[in-house]
């Protein structure tokens, strides 16, 4: 596997899956060799160009591929993705991971029953500019995180908890290495079923507090997160790929832009999965760091639901 052409599939042919394809098909020691969705019209517009095969139905290229991209609505993802894991066949998970702990679980305990890789697309991590404010983390005691987007049209079977502020959880997860001690939480469905708007606030037994607020229904996209620490704070533009550190300096707060080698996520998560197959080393999101996401944003929805 590390020498020889990799196959690739990508099943979900949405906004995403075709993003997946298209960075696929120019990947090196990379082959597209099928796309599937239940539209096979829109996968054949898409595959002729690729030069791939188009199916409506993922059994039918199960032997013609060694690794998929899984871009497909969340209630799918276990009952597709164990089937994919159980063939052996490596798996890059859209986030969530799952709709359910026990289904994250078995997925999970799936792939390391067969050795095979199981990454979870959250994108975030590859992000330059986390990057480049990681090194400078240190403790800390307050987190702003605003994530805000226009309605998709898409992708709205959960809610926004796990549509979008699951990418902000995780990066917390990452940052603030402390057990979640209280939660509180507010949201309003306005253009589908379950809530597009949402607030939390997480109180950390470190004693750090984090305030997120996450929106599909706004006429702007801002994703941003604000670190505060005793002596500096960094403010995080996940969009525009820069960092603002301001810190104390005698008597007045000096600012500086870090420098950020700005690259497109996707692009450097997909590597990394095709990296993760041919080193069989664990890929850079694990299934247990999915998991870990999805554990607090269910329990971020159950906290709202019950107020």
């Amino acid at each position: 596997m590390a020498q020889q052409l990799l196959r690739i599939g990508v099943i979900g042919i949405g906004h995403l899956g075709t993003r997946h394809a298209q960075i696929y098909a120019g990947l090196p020691g990379v082959r597209l060799t099928a796309l599937c969705d239940t539209q096979l019209k829109h996968a054949r517009q898409l595959a002729k160009p690729m030069k791939c095969r188009a199916v409506a139905d993922y059994h039918d290229l199960l032997d013609d591929v060694d690794a998929v991209s899984l871009a497909v609505p969340t209630v799918a993802h276990a009952r597709i993705g164990r089937a994919l894991l159980e063939r052996g066949i490596h798996v890059l998970i859209e986030k969530p991971i799952a709709a359910t702990l026990p289904e994250a679980d078995a997925l999970i305990r799936t792939a390391a029953q067969r050795r095979v890789v199981l990454q979870v697309g959250h994108v975030e991590r590859f992000n330059a500019a986390i990057h480049a404010a990681m090194q400078h983390v240190t403790r800390p005691r307050f987190i702003e995180v605003h994530r805000l987007s226009p309605y998709p049209f898409r992708g709205t079977d959960v809610s926004v908890i796990l549509d979008v502020m699951i990418h902000d959880l995780d990066m917390l997860l990452l940052l603030v290495h402390s057990r979640i001690r209280r939660v509180q939480a507010l949201g309003v469905p306005v253009l589908s079923r379950s809530e597009d708007i949402a607030n939390a606030r997480l109180e950390f037994a470190s004693g750090c507090v984090a305030n997120l607020t996450a929106s599909r229904i706004s006429d702007e996209s801002i994703r941003r997160i604000r670190v505060f620490q005793e002596d500096s704070y960094l403010s995080i533009d996940y969009k525009a790929q820069t960092v603002e550190l301001a810190r104390k300096s005698a008597s007045r707060i000096a600012r500086v832009n870090l420098p950020v080698n700005q690259r497109p996520p996707l692009q450097d998560e997909l590597a990394s999965f095709i990296q993760a197959i041919r080193t069989h080393r664990p890929p850079p999101v694990t299934g247990a760091d999915a998991r870990a996401a999805l554990a607090l944003a269910l329990r971020i929805e159950q906290t709202m639901r019950r107020a």
